[in-house]
C-alpha cells in the first residue's frame, strides 16, 4: 500500500524550540525506535522506559509500562512535553486509564494515541479492549493509525479522525538489502508461536497440509513454542502438539518445536520460507507482515483486520465466524503458481521512515503547549 504522508501544520504561535520531549509508551519497541528519521536529529527526544519493578538491572524489558501510572506522570511532569501511547496497556482497567488521562489533563500534557489494535490479539473476547479504547480514543488530542480501513472504523465508532501513517520497517535497513537464499523446494510456513488467543492454527495447518500434498516440490513447515505443553504455562494447549506430531509422522509437514527466536534467528527463518500464512481469526495490523515485506517473504493474511491494506499480500477468509477452507486452498495454490515478489527496498524504507518521523514531529509540535 502506498500511503501519502502530508505534513501536519502547526498553529501560529507554536513554540519554536527545536527539542520536543516525548514520554512514549513504550520507547524500546522496534516500531517506536524506527519512528526516528535515519538522519541525525535532536528535535524529538523520547524518554527512556523506566525499569519496571522486578525487571533485571540492564535488561531491555519495558513492560508493564511504568509511565502509565498517574504517580509517574505527576512526578515527571516537567520532564516531557507530549505523552504518546502505543502499546502496553493490556493490564490496565478502563478506570486506571481514565485516571491516567485525568492526570495528564491536570498538568496540561497533550496525549497522542496510535491505534495499532482495534482488537487485542491477547484478549479472547473484545469487550475489555473496547472499554479501554472508549477511554483512550475520545481523550486523545491526536490519533494515529496505520491503515485507511482502521481510520474509517475509528471515525464510525467514535466520530474521531485519525492520521494514517504507515508502519515503519521492522528489519534493520542493511539486512533488507541482503540476498535471499535459493531452494528448489517451495516452503509454506505457519508459525503458531505460543498460540495467542487470536490464533486458530490447527484448522489452517490441516487445510494447507492437504493443499501442499498436491503441489510438486512443495512442503509445509510448522513452528511452535514448547511452552504450550507445560501445564504451568499461561499458554498451555494440551491438544495441539499431539495432533501436529501425528501430521509430522505422516509426512504432511515438518514440525519445529523451539523457544522464541532471537531477531537474527527470526530473520533467517523468514528468509528460508516462501509463503508465511498468518493463522489469525481476529486482529488489526501486523508487525510480522512488515518483517516479511522487508525480507521478501510473501504473506497469506486472513480477511479479518486490515492486513491487505498494510502491505501487499494474499488473503483468505478467516475471522471469528470460522475458516473459509476453499479460499485458503486457493490462496496457497495461487502463491505457489505466481511466486509473488513483494519486497521493500532499503532506500524506500529509509525514505518512508524519514517521512513518518517528520509527520510525528509535526504532530508533536502542533500539540506542545
Amino acid at each position: 500500500m502506498d500511503t501519502v504522508i502530508s505534513a501536519v501544520q502547526e498553529p501560529a504561535g507554536t513554540c519554536a524550540s527545536p527539542e520536543i520531549r516525548v514520554a512514549s509508551v513504550p520507547a524500546g519497541h522496534v516500531y517506536v525506535q524506527h519512528l526516528e528519521p535515519t538522519y541525525a536529529q535532536e528535535v524529538v527526544r523520547r524518554l527512556p522506559d523506566p525499569r519496571p519493578c522486578g525487571a533485571p538491572v540492564g535488561s531491555q524489558q519495558w513492560w508493564p509500562p511504568v509511565m502509565l501510572d498517574p504517580a509517574w506522570v505527576r512526578a515527571n511532569r516537567d520532564a516531557f512535553d507530549v505523552f504518546h501511547v502505543h502499546f502496553g496497556f493490556d493490564a490496565q482497567t478502563p478506570q486506571q486509564l481514565a485516571d491516567l488521562v485525568a492526570e495528564l489533563r491536570r498538568w496540561k500534557k497533550p496525549l497522542v494515541y496510535t491505534v495499532h489494535d482495534l482488537e487485542n490479539p491477547h484478549h479472547r473476547e473484545p469487550e475489555e479492549h473496547r472499554r479501554q479504547l472508549d477511554v483512550l480514543v475520545p481523550a486523545a488530542d491526536h490519533l494515529i493509525t496505520l491503515t485507511p480501513g482502521a481510520a474509517d472504523r475509528i471515525q464510525t465508532t467514535w466520530g474521531r479522525r485519525a492520521t494514517v501513517l504507515p508502519h515503519p520497517h521492522v528489519v534493520d535497513l542493511p539486512r533488507i538489502e541482503g540476498a535471499r537464499p535459493t531452494s528448489d523446494v517451495y516452503t509454506v510456513a505457519v508459525h503458531a508461536k505460543s498460540i495467542r488467543p487470536n490464533m486458530a492454527p490447527l484448522p489452517v495447518i490441516e487445510v494447507i497440509a492437504q493443499t501442499v500434498a498436491d503441489l510438486p516440490q512443495a512442503r509445509l513447515r510448522v513452528d511452535i513454542h514448547p511452552e504450550i505443553e507445560d501445564p504451568a504455562s499461561y499458554w498451555y494447549e494440551p491438544t495441539v502438539l499431539p495432533r501436529l506430531r501425528k501430521l509430522a509422522e505422516s509426512g504432511a509437514l515438518k514440525l519445529h518445536v523451539h523457544d522464541y527466536f532471537s531477531d537474527d534467528q527470526l530473520w533467517d527463518y523468514l528468509q528460508s520460507v516462501d509463503l508465511s500464512v498468518l493463522p489469525y481469526r481476529f486482529g488489526t495490523h501486523s508487525g510480522w507482515l512488515e518483517a516479511c515485506y522487508d525480507l521478501g517473504t510473501a504473506v497469506c493474511a486472513p480477511s479479518c483486520g486490515y492486513y491487505a491494506q498494510q502491505r501487499p499480500c494474499m488473503t483468505y477468509g478467516h475471522d471469528r465466524s470460522g475458516l473459509d477452507e476453499e479460499s485458503l486452498d486457493d490462496a496457497v495454490r495461487t502463491a505457489y503458481r505466481e511466486r509473488p515478489q513483494w519486497r521493500a527496498s532499503a532506500s524506500g524504507r529509509a525514505t518512508e521512515r524519514d517521512q513518518v518521523g517528520q509527520a510525528h514531529h509535526g504532530i508533536y509540535r502542533s500539540l506542545r503547549r
